[in-house]
């Protein structure tokens, strides 16, 4: 875990050295953007979709490539005009775990907000038949991510929390996983995605030699939510495998339009993408990615706040020029923005 928190530290300290996106200065030409993944994952063709839903009520997003995870929740703080990155649920998690006692790491997090709950990522560990569980990869090769995604975050938790302290865990992404895997440099590799993820559609995986790990023990099952990759869901797989996943967010920032004309602009790109997601949540689940009919948007995950400009975009009155919109309902307990939240919600959806 010590190498996790010196990685943790490294990021808040990033943070704070470049400053945020929020306090940035003139721009040339205001934009939105919305940081992904790679060319090949779920996250990156999410961003796709929303984008082509904004496109067609006349806004444009664009869709930016990247490690995953960690670089998004840090561009989003850090990069000019960046208003949204999808992220694992776990990042936040883990960096509020040392928030209380590092103010650099409580300072990185304040100010994040969730736009919208996405899907459930399952964390798939392809493999050698040389290793049939965690615990065979003591000793092996495993290839975690680069030092930016979020599989490098979850793959270093669930190594620790199985006790596999002896692998050599390399930092390599996912593309360059899979060939040196192919080519016998490596033995296993992790990599977080929706299943399907389009990088296990490679014909070159040869069943007689690569299959899925299962991952089963009662902590990881704890601390992640138990999931299942069904038989045949890759080319290669011809049996059910019993995994485990993490929650994907749509995350944003806490905008002031109060404060000055970015704050403003970037509050109201988050408004308008936001009420567009909302609005035709039923067009993204017939045609988007398979993932997006698993997405429930009352699933906000513990520990995530709603942002002001979100609700704002939720409005029933709120309205742009390619439509009109509709509005309210409430879960107990829940801070006043997740309860405006869900009552907006409920009310496009038809009730909850």
């Amino acid at each position: 875990m010590t190498r996790l928190f010196l990685f943790a530290r490294h990021l808040a300290l990033a943070f704070v050295l470049v400053g945020a996106a929020t306090t940035a200065g003139p721009v040339r030409a205001f934009e939105y953007n919305i940081l992904t993944g790679g060319p090949t994952g779920t996250y990156i063709q999410f961003g796709r979709d929303i984008a082509g839903a904004a496109s067609n009520c006349g806004i444009e997003l664009n869709v930016r490539e990247s490690a995953g995870s960690l670089e998004n929740f840090l561009g989003v703080r850090q990069r000019p005009v960046t208003q949204f990155g999808i992220v694992q649920s776990d990042v936040l998690e883990y960096l509020r775990t040392y928030a209380a006692g590092d103010p650099e790491v409580a300072r990185a997090i304040a100010g994040v907000r969730i736009a919208f709950p996405l899907y459930n990522e399952e964390v798939h560990l392809i493999a050698t038949d040389a290793v049939q569980s965690l615990a065979d990869l003591a000793g092996k090769k495993v290839a975690i991510g680069v030092q930016d995604s979020g599989t490098f975050l979850t793959a270093s938790l669930v190594l620790d929390l199985s006790g596999v302290t002896d692998a050599e865990r390399l930092t390599i992404g996912p593309d360059e996983s899979l060939r040196q895997l192919k080519a016998g440099e490596i033995d296993a590799f992790f990599y977080v995605a929706g299943a399907p993820t389009k990088l296990f559609q490679d014909p070159g995986i040869d069943p007689a030699r690569f299959h899925l790990v299962p991952m089963t023990d009662p902590v990881l099952r704890a601390v992640y939510l138990p999931a299942r990759i069904e038989a045949g869901t890759y080319p290669f797989q011809t049996e059910p495998v019993d995994a485990i996943a993490v929650k994907a967010v749509l995350m944003t920032y806490e905008y002031d339009p109060a404060k000055n004309s970015y704050h403003r602009e970037s509050c109201k790109g988050v408004s308008d993408i936001t009420h567009v997601i909302l609005t035709r949540f039923k067009q993204l689940q017939e045609s988007g990615h398979p993932k997006w009919k698993q997405v429930d948007l009352n699933d906000i995950p513990p520990g995530w706040e709603v942002g002001g400009c979100v609700n704002t975009g939720l409005a029933p009155n709120y309205a742009l020029p390619c439509d009109t919109p509709p509005a309210a309902m409430a879960a107990p307990d829940e801070s006043k923005a997740n309860s405006v939240y869900r009552e907006r919600i409920c009310a496009v959806m038809g009730g909850c």
